[in-house]
């Protein structure tokens, strides 16, 4: 009976460790994603001259990968298929850009047309014309060209007299590219990569012990802990934006207020 507590006291500590909870967390209420370091970096761009309209058709997964799975067929990406959303977000919020809606462009045609249909039949269509839409200065392009699995692995374990434990963590990588374009000439005037790491990690521990002839005690616990990958192909986009800011005032594309 003493050994089995002196274990729960062992897995109890592991479990307060910095990689998380030993045990299943309870059902949690949706939240907004928390700000990341990337994020603040892209907030605390020096404020621009003016605001520059860009454009994104769409900033796609060119990796073509799905999820690694063991003896089991996957139709499922390895990345998220939105990443034209997470681009688009990051512009509005660097108050740098001012990002123009273009991967739903049919559908605002669409909407158009029923409006100008709607005015036509009130007679109204003459009076109340729409305003054009706006255009753009600079095209985005680029995706998410590469996404390498099992970069490094490793880990660590021990055990002593049937009580043991091991750690084991894996590295996957994403890398993006992404390029800024003159739309009156289709040069492309900026051009930048950046990777993000892709952490796995997973502890178990683990008691093995005859405590008495014929009486076997056993008792095991574990915990895994995987980044999101949306959020790391967020953190990616968010720091090829910044990067290109910046590139774009070394090489005087733009200015900020203050030049």
């Amino acid at each position: 009976m003493l050994r089995l507590l002196c274990l729960a006291a062992v897995l109890s500590l592991m479990g307060c460790s910095s990689l998380g909870p030993m045990f299943p967390p309870n059902e949690q209420p949706a939240v907004a994603l928390s700000p990341t370091d990337n994020y603040q970096d892209l907030l605390a761009l020096p404020p621009p001259k003016g605001m520059i309209p860009v454009s994104v058709y769409a900033f796609r997964d060119q990796t073509g990968q799905y999820k690694p799975q063991a003896n089991v067929s996957s139709f499922s990406t390895a990345v998220t298929q939105g990443a034209t959303s997470i681009l688009m977000q990051a512009l509005a919020d660097s108050n740098w850009f001012l990002p123009v809606e273009r991967e739903g462009l049919q559908n605002i045609l669409t909407e158009r047309k029923i409006i100008r249909a709607g005015l036509q039949a009130d007679g109204k269509e003459e009076k109340e014309e729409l305003p054009p839409l706006t255009t753009a200065k600079l095209l985005l392009e680029g995706g998410i060209i590469s996404y390498d699995s099992n970069v490094r692995t490793g880990g660590f374990g021990a055990e002593y007299f049937g009580i043991g434990a091991s750690e084991l963590y894996r590295e996957d990588q994403i890398s993006v590219y992404l390029r800024a374009i003159d739309v009156r000439t289709g040069q492309v005037l900026l051009s930048v990569s950046t990777s993000k790491t892709v952490l796995s990690q997973e502890m178990r521990a683990g008691f093995f012990r005859y405590v008495s002839f014929k009486r076997l005690a056993e008792a095991e616990g574990g915990f895994t802990t995987n980044e999101p990958m949306h959020i790391c192909v967020k953190q990616a986009i968010e720091k090829a934006l910044t990067d290109l800011v910046h590139k774009g005032i070394e090489k005087r594309v733009w200015a900020t207020a203050q030049s």
